[in-house]
């Protein structure tokens, strides 16, 4: 019985065959799990450095927004000040000439 008939050495490597194909189909479902695993990461820490980016970049937009605002509401109060101080440089002429106007002098 040492000596295989052809039909059981072709069975043999049939088996055989089918052992490795079994194997490669076991090591590419592996390779296929990480690869998902590791595309869900990058996804997740992707999604996570593009929130970070985006709060970064709203929080300046809102500093440069809020640092015109100031600007903008400064030079209004020096204006209604400037508006005020002539309004009250002309206040006493124009009192004058109403009063001139009213007792017809």
């Amino acid at each position: 019985m040492a000596d295989k008939t052809l039909l059981q050495q072709i069975r043999e490597k049939e088996l055989m065959l089918n052992i490795k194909i079994e194997e490669t189909r076991r090591d590419a479902e592996e390779i296929l799990l990480k690869a998902t695993r590791d595309a869900e990461a990058m996804i997740e820490n992707s999604e996570s450095e593009g929130k970070a980016a985006a709060q970064k970049y709203y929080e300046n937009e809102m500093e440069v927004i809020n640092k015109e605002i100031d600007q903008l509401t400064t030079r209004g109060n020096q204006e209604a000040i400037s508006i005020k101080e002539t309004g009250e440089c002309n206040l006493q002429p124009a009192i004058k000439k109403i009063v001139k106007t009213v007792s017809m002098e």
